[in-house]
């Protein structure tokens, strides 16, 4: 197959590469219209009870949570004349608004409690959206944070709430794009010339992974057509786009530059470097397709986004590699080596350092494998202490002034009034008193402040609970459970934002088996098919599981205990990582240590079927991949490491999480233990039935 594509190529050169630059124009043209369609939220299970809750909240009780929630701050009391004449001013202003349906606030109820802080210095003023389309409720959020937010009259405004938190964090994570990209194509193109050697082989590279960004935006357009996209896929999409392009290209490019340095024409280079590079860079790409895919399987469409996004970006940058590139390739011919500023890197070497530090390992492998492991098991050690949690206000700068105005709720309003827990009773109204007798249970459970009134819509019963914890953290997950286990009328659902953070975590603990179950099965089957051997597939497994705990380890000793925030910039340490983040960081990551695994058995096995004794194969294979495996993790490595310029928490954690993974991977596992384990397999590391032998590539 790869050798016929390899001809098509070479035949079609001119035409594939036009066709391929003009769709990338047309995907970055239409794509580019995304960033006004992606959602910041994502995080519920829309087939729990706390879903069905919400839908009966609004089809039913026709009641909304508000778009945009601000918190009103007097000096002389809440209740004074003065204060009531400014708050009633401004919020018959509001009412006026463009996209305000109603407004509620301390002075229009009627001086309702649960709206006033506990100082009786503050109070809530409630803004409901007419619409419900997100990009609506952003916008609304936006106006109403430029309006009004700082001083109106005798008063002072914060603004918060799900518009304003929504507008804050696609705001930052949009200006942290543009930084990180600032910084990461320049270093990386650097980068680039430095292991390269040539300026115009340099840049190929870079433009298979700006193609590989620019056709995922369109596919991410087209999904929000029919779906909700988190807009923190945005951040995958760059970083895999950007690192996966620059990967596979290295291997393209570099596979190239060796046939021709051999003697081979230019047009059979090309077909060779298909015939080999590119049939491990589609293997690659199908393995990291596999593993990011198991996100699709998860409830939340925070992670359903990440799936979409990172088997979308990775797709394009395998066509931008084996179609796209090579035809680049066959038109440039010998001027892939034009433009030289360092001669050493363009002819390849068939023995050096690599070669040399394969043998070093292969006399010791003992030694190496106890030492790695052991240092393995200490940067796993801190896992023990990881507590989840899920996105809230906290993963904003506490300067950004959503986050600030969050503070200042959580710290003024004892009941969460603007989270409360929903109790709905469908078809409880001839059954009132068994609903008293449940809510008066409620009310003794550790963490509820108060009940609220019995509110009857039809048959169905609705009562509210206020509570004390914050919503989206263990604690409230052990209030909801504990209410949940109590003796409860028929058909009683609980909901609110607490009961989705219960039901979220719990979707995402019946859903982990099955994706693990699907990542193992498919990572073992494809490295099977691809290298002919039981053993090998294993001890890979086995490996990137060893290399995840380190990594998930560091996160835990840096952003659950707080430390080393001198290098991945300050963050609010709330004793907790995200959960979506943590599966997204351990999926991203195992895929990419799979990816540098097939470039190293590729060689190896190369040079093994070429006849060369397993010692010689590894020595030659990791002289041979070695560099490319390097560079690549490096480049890779500097594309996420920019992520920790970012405000956002979640998004810090991804790029060090995902950096710290390869490099991680490249320098301990690929350079040491596995060379080692090879040495200690021998012939063995190749053994598979002869009877399932015809199920491989090699076959």
């Amino acid at each position: 197959m790869f050798e016929k594509l390899g001809s098509l190529i070479v035949t079609r050169k001119k035409f594939i590469f036009t066709l391929f630059i003009a769709l990338i124009l047309a995907a970055g043209a239409i794509g580019s219209s995304v960033f006004g369609k992606l959602d910041s939220g994502g995080y519920s299970d829309p087939k729990s009870d706390s879903a069905k809750v919400f839908e009966y909240l609004t089809d039913e009780f026709k009641v909304k949570d508000p778009a945009v929630v601000l918190v009103v701050e007097t000096k002389n009391g809440i209740i004074s004349p003065e204060a009531s004449a400014s708050a009633t001013r401004l919020e018959s202003q509001i009412k006026l608004e463009p996209g305000v349906e109603s407004t509620l606030s301390f002075w229009s109820s009627g001086g309702a409690p649960s709206l006033k802080s506990s100082d009786g210095n503050s109070a809530f003023l409630f803004i409901y959206s007419k619409s419900i389309e997100w990009d609506e409720v952003q916008n609304l959020g936006k106006r109403m944070q430029e309006k009004y937010e700082g001083n109106y009259e005798t008063l002072r405004v914060y603004a918060s709430g799900t518009g304003v938190f929504a507008h804050a964090i696609n705001t930052k994570i949009a200006d942290d794009l543009k930084i990180s990209e600032a910084i990461s194509i320049p270093l990386t193109f650097i980068f680039l010339v430095f292991v390269f050697g040539s300026l115009v082989a340099s840049a190929m590279p870079l433009l298979v992974g700006v193609s590989a960004i620019l056709g995922s935006l369109l596919i991410m357009y087209l999904l929000t057509l029919f779906t909700g996209v988190s807009v923190f896929a945005l951040n995958l999409i760059t970083g895999l786009g950007l690192g996966l392009g620059i990967d596979y290209s290295l291997l393209i490019v570099n596979r190239f530059r060796e046939e021709l340095h051999a003697g081979k024409s230019v047009e059979d280079a090309v077909r060779k470097t298909v015939s080999t590079a590119g049939k491990t860079v589609f293997y690659s790409g199908l393995t990291i397709v596999i593993t990011l895919a198991s996100l699709m399987l998860f409830p939340l469409m925070f992670l359903k986004s990440f799936g979409y996004a990172g088997v979308t970006v990775v797709i394009m940058a395998v066509l931008g590699s084996l179609v796209a590139l090579p035809a680049l390739l066959a038109i440039l011919g010998t001027r892939i080596n034009k433009a030289v500023v360092r001669k050493g890197a363009i002819a390849p070497k068939e023995d050096g350092r690599w070669a040399q530090t394969a043998r070093f390992v292969m006399r010791r492998p003992v030694a190496v494998v106890t030492l790695s492991l052991i240092l393995l098991t200490v940067l796993a050690a801190p896992i023990k202490d990881i507590v989840f949690t899920q996105v809230d206000s906290r993963v904003l700068p506490a300067s950004n002034p959503a986050a600030a105005a969050s503070q200042i709720i959580s710290e003024r309003f004892p009941g969460q009034e603007g989270n409360p827990i929903e109790i709905v009773v469908p078809n409880g109204a001839q059954i009132t008193n068994q609903i008293d007798q449940f809510t008066s249970e409620v009310a003794k459970v550790d963490g509820i402040v108060r009940i609220g009134q019995l509110q009857s819509y039809g048959n169905d019963v609705r009562v509210t609970a206020i509570h004390e914890m914050s919503p989206r953290t263990p604690d409230a997950e052990r209030l909801i459970n504990e209410i949940r286990d109590l003796q409860s009328p028929t058909g009683t659902l609980i909901g609110g934002v607490a009961a989705d953070y219960a039901d979220t975590q719990n979707g995402i603990a019946r859903t982990m088996p099955w994706a693990l179950l699907w990542i193992v099965i498919g990572v073992l089957l494809l490295l099977f098919v691809f290298t002919g051997s039981i053993i090998l597939p294993i001890k890979a497994v086995i490996l990137n599981i060893l290399s995840l705990a380190a990594t998930l380890g560091a996160i835990t000793w840096i952003f659950v205990h707080g430390n080393l925030q001198w290098l991945v910039g300050e963050f609010t340490v709330t004793n907790a990582v995200d959960t979506g983040s943590i599966i997204l960081v351990a999926v991203v990551a195992f895929g990419l240590s799979m990816d540098y695994e097939l470039f190293l058995l590729s060689r190896i096995k190369e040079e093994h079927d070429a006849g060369k004794s397993n010692i010689e194969s590894v020595a030659i294979g990791l002289q041979r991949s070695a560099r490319i495996i390097t560079a690549a993790a490096g480049l890779l490595a500097i594309v996420f490491a920019s992520f920790m310029l970012s405000g956002v928490t979640s998004i810090k954690m991804l790029g060090f999480g995902v950096a710290f993974a390869i490099i991680l991977d490249a320098t301990l596992v690929r350079a040491l233990l596995v060379p080692a384990l090879m040495r200690l397999f021998g012939e063995r590391n190749w053994w598979a039935p002869k009877s399932m032998k015809k199920f491989t590539i090699s076959h």
